[in-house]
């Protein structure tokens, strides 16, 4: 354990002489962050305020005894160290104290200062230990609960698929501050691949063995998203029924992305300030500071000017965020790239179910070429996904393809080379939305097969067709299939 600041720990000292506290103050008071009582009683009143580290109590009190003092204050203080000053050495007494717990280590008057300097050393050690091995106990119970509420689809860490020179210019701004601490603040339209990039920096960093916690900001509306943030005590609020650790807690030690939030209160503001400066959080309805070492990567869906109002920004906050931003251009200013994102996402949907297909024909990576992608890689992804279940071959046609744009009128339509607008066949005879529809009545037959072979367990026919049990309940819903 690297050396610890003493004076940041509170020792308790408790006496029912004041000379004995004037000695132990005259003799400690450079070095620790001393607090005093005259008698028991005192002494745990002060420790309903103090979060002691070490309990020091002389043994022979009147009204309540040094060990019994210690007893009751272990209750108060569980994790704190207890030492008893003692001029009477009854070792049966002591030793049933120390078998108790209520005392971790007796020292003998007249105390020598540097023994009992180096004992008091060891109880803030001690007690330091103790204290971060529960904070890392909490931090992976919380993170294994939000890992299981996540239910995350796997990914390639760190992978960005792309041959423009765009995204490459992307690629060098993620390598430059991956090894940084500085929050990042990625800008680009709905649909980009903001999270990517925020788990390429993660995995680029020498935080890559520790959290990478998300943040949906749009599940969490008023003061629920600086709750969620920076936790709670139990009582802060109605419906607080027990103390829980907020999201920059969780990512201790490695990074927070915080997706698409809007402008956020006042008061989130002056917490995100803090926490930015000196690494310190404070739960809802606590004083007590935690002390954090994260890195925030804030993603926004267009630009900060057209996000946030610079207005109702602290200044200080607004300088720190744009410390280094990344704008991720839309896909369709970079066409290259969609051939081998839709690659990228085949073979990841390969890896799921062997039977998806497993390339794309030429026409079908015309008909994608040709579409302006108004979703972005996100619509890419889904419009893959679909075309891999569709498929029953290896193969992706340009039948098997269809996207979120639904019927348009064909001078609408983007053009091809030769000029004319671009249709859903390789004979042009079909619309867009007659495309659609037969896509939909195609997934429909092939749906209510499959539950028809898997007599209604849908478990199993996610398994069958390769895709999750989530996306299939969508893919019910959507087209009114009720199973």
């Amino acid at each position: 354990m690297e050396e610890l600041d003493w004076k940041s720990f509170a020792v308790v000292v408790v006496d029912d002489e004041e000379d004995n506290l004037d000695a132990f103050r005259f003799a400690f008071r450079k070095s620790f962050q001393l607090h005093y009582a005259l008698g028991g009683q005192a002494g745990l009143e002060l420790l309903d305020r103090v979060d002691a580290a070490v309990v020091v109590s002389d043994q022979r009190m009147p009204q309540m005894s040094g060990i019994e003092f210690l007893r009751r204050a272990k209750e108060k203080r569980p994790e704190a160290t207890g030492i008893l000053l003692t001029a009477y050495a009854d070792i049966p007494v002591l030793v049933e104290a120390i078998n108790s717990g209520a005392v971790e280590r007796y020292v003998q008057k007249p105390w020598d200062s540097k023994e009992l300097a180096a004992i008091l050393r060891q109880g803030i050690r001690t007690f330091a230990t103790v204290r971060e091995n529960r904070k890392l106990r909490e931090q992976l119970a919380h993170y294994a609960g939000y890992l299981e509420r996540e239910q995350r689809d796997p990914i390639d860490y760190g992978e960005i698929a792309g041959e423009s020179e765009a995204m490459r210019a992307v690629g060098k701004r993620i390598e430059e501050v991956a090894a940084s601490r500085s929050p990042v603040l990625v800008e680009g339209e709905p649909g980009c691949e903001q999270e990517v990039v925020a788990r390429a920096i993660h995995v680029g960093s020498n935080r890559e063995e520790r959290p990478f916690v998300r943040v949906t900001c749009a599940a969490f509306r008023g003061d629920a998203l600086e709750r969620e943030l920076f936790g709670w005590r139990k009582g802060a609020f109605t419906g607080a029924l027990e103390d829980r650790a907020g999201r920059f807690e969780l990512a201790d030690g490695g990074t927070l992305f915080l997706d698409s939030p809007e402008c956020p209160s006042a008061s989130l503001q002056a917490r995100l300030l803090r926490v930015l400066d000196e690494g310190v959080t404070e739960r809802v309805g606590s004083t007590e500071p935690h002390r954090v070492d994260v890195r925030l990567i804030v993603s926004l869906p267009h630009s900060l000017d057209r996000a946030w109002s610079r207005a109702a920004v602290l200044p200080d906050l607004l300088s720190k965020l744009e410390v280094f931003p990344i704008q991720l251009p839309p896909l369709r200013e970079r066409i290259q790239d969609v051939i081998p994102l839709a690659e990228h996402f085949l073979r990841k949907y390969g890896r799921r179910n062997a039977r998806a297909a497993t390339g794309l024909s030429d026409g079908a990576k015309a008909v994608l070429k040709d579409y302006d992608f108004p979703g972005n890689a996100r619509e890419l992804e889904n419009v893959i996904e679909r075309a891999a279940i569709l498929a029953h071959g290896d193969v992706i046609e340009p039948a098997h393809l269809a996207f979120q744009t639904r019927a348009r009128d064909a001078d609408a339509r983007p053009a091809n080379s030769s000029g004319a607008p671009v249709t859903s066949s390789p004979g042009g005879a079909e619309t867009q939305g007659a495309l659609t529809t037969r896509l939909d009545d195609i997934e429909r037959r092939e749906l209510l097969a499959a539950l028809d072979r898997c007599g209604g367990n849908k478990a199993e026919v996610a398994r069958t067709l390769g895709i999750q049990r989530t996306t299939l309940y969508y893919r019910l819903k959507r087209l009114g299939i009720e199973a």
